[in-house]
């Protein structure tokens, strides 16, 4: 079936014009095949309502027209009781007949239209759209508000005769595709899930809440109490440290040191380390190999002096007592040392302690000649501020925070029957406070902290902390 140019008026269109012009939307007013012209009322432009009423476009302009929606048109007249069974109607352009009555023998138009029913007055009702116009439809959405509203069909019941029935959506042949889209993706279905209560009673039957929480304290004392994570199923069987990691990762190896010796004894640092002990002959060996290497005695002096010096501010109390708001109660700290690199070690120690705001009483015997390590000490501790002593009647008779022994040495044993170490020890002994001791030989006397410079030696059972 041909359509006329007229039977497209009223249709809801698309007009899409290209990026320059973009996609025009509204309803066709008129349609001139002479000049070749489509005319829409109430356009919008790219979605945007136009502040025209009507535009205009040329075939030329035009890229692509689709038909949003055709106007519906009924073929056959419904019989009517009363002597006006037929009258005049009027396309959907929204015109009316002149006239209060419809004369019988008025000539039909060419476009099919609808009949239309007598009101009680005796005139003719206006003829009903069978759908709203694109502009109005657009200008409804905008006046409702923002939430969930049951959609009006485009046939309103308000605007229906009395012998009117509702059109069926399947009896539609043009556009009737669309159609169902539109109306199951803007159906009035969801006013109606939104009406329904929730029965919160009912759901938390659902939930047996007894039985859940006794299946996660079963599940917490099976795993000693470690939280749940996941699932009560899929607990971990213990608890995690605060420095345990959760993701796997590779084996530890606590075992990293090996020595060419079999029968060694072995220390276990706070992380789990094992460190094994070694003979005085490979401890020789060891510093002898550094020193070949570039790790001379003033950087082993160095060394050494720094890392004794942090272990005697941490048994001081560290950073808690180190602070400028306890400057009247510095740290006292008396250090013995002997005339070997042992007591150039304690030197270079009590130097850092002295940078670090703590009383230092250095003992150290006088002696005809000193080694050139411990004359170079000697003057950088001078520099520092540092009391020194040669008499032990010279140092403190009060109890002072720590005492760093540094009387023995490796090669030399018999210094310990020199009067000045056993009156040096006597006070030490005497003294309240606790001694650290500097890379303590195998023999001698031992004490409560020990230092050792590199790896440590096998030392007897009765040595204190290492």
């Amino acid at each position: 079936m041909v359509r006329m140019a007229s039977d497209w008026i009223g249709c809801l269109v698309s007009v899409h014009c290209g990026p320059a012009l973009g996609v025009y939307q509204g309803e066709v007013s008129s349609v001139d095949q002479t000049s070749q012209t489509i005319s829409l009322r109430h356009p919008f432009h790219n979605g945007v309502k136009c502040t025209v009423p009507e535009v205009t476009f040329s075939a030329m302009d035009i890229k692509d027209l689709k038909i949003l929606e055709i106007r519906k048109s009924t073929t056959e007249v419904p019989k009517q009781n009363g002597p006006d069974s037929s009258s005049t109607s009027t396309p959907q352009g929204g015109r009316k007949d002149k006239g209060g009555g419809a004369p019988g023998n008025s000539a039909p138009l060419t476009v099919p239209s609808k009949t239309e029913p007598k009101t009680q007055e005796g005139g003719v009702s206006p003829v009903p759209h069978y759908s709203k116009s694109y502009g109005e439809r657009q200008m409804d959405m905008a006046a409702q508000s923002k939430g969930f509203r049951r959609r009006h069909n485009s046939w309103s019941s308000s605007c229906r005769g009395p012998n009117q029935v509702t059109p069926k959506k399947n009896g539609l042949k043009n556009g009737s595709h669309m159609k169902n889209k539109d109306d199951e993706c803007f159906g009035d279905g969801m006013e109606d899930v939104l009406n329904e209560d929730f029965d919160f009673e009912g759901n938390l039957a659902l939930f047996d809440k007894a039985a859940v929480f006794s299946q996660i304290e079963s599940s917490e004392r099976r795993g000693n109490g470690a939280r749940s994570r996941g699932t009560p199923g899929e607990q971990t069987p213990s608890r995690y440290r605060h420095d345990e990691n959760i993701l796997e990762a590779k084996p530890v190896i606590y075992r990293q040191i090996t020595v060419p010796q079999n029968e060694t004894k072995e220390y276990s640092t706070d992380s789990g380390l094992v460190v094994p002990s070694i003979s005085f002959e490979l401890h020789k060996r060891l510093l002898a190999a550094a020193e070949s290497h570039g790790l001379s005695l003033e950087r082993r002096l160095e060394m050494t002096g720094v890392c004794a010096s942090q272990m005697a501010l941490t048994l001081l109390g560290g950073p808690n007592r180190l602070t400028p708001k306890n400057v009247h109660q510095r740290p006292t700290v008396a250090l013995l040392c002997g005339p070997h690199v042992q007591g150039a070690q304690g030197i270079s120690c009590g130097r850092h302690l002295a940078n670090h705001e703590v009383e230092v009483i250095l003992f150290l015997p006088n002696f005809v000649k000193m080694l050139e390590a411990i004359t170079s000490e000697l003057e950088l501790f001078g520099k520092t501020g540092g009391k020194l002593v040669s008499n032990v009647k010279d140092l403190p008779e009060t109890p002072v925070d720590l005492v760093i022994n540094c009387l023995d040495s490796h090669e030399n044993g018999f210094l310990s029957e020199q009067p000045w170490y056993k009156a040096a020890a006597d006070w030490a002994n005497q003294n309240r406070a606790p001694v650290l001791s500097i890379d303590p030989p195998i023999f001698g006397q031992f004490w409560l902290h020990l230092y050792a410079s590199g790896s440590a030696l096998m030392l007897p059972a009765e040595t204190g902390r290492l």
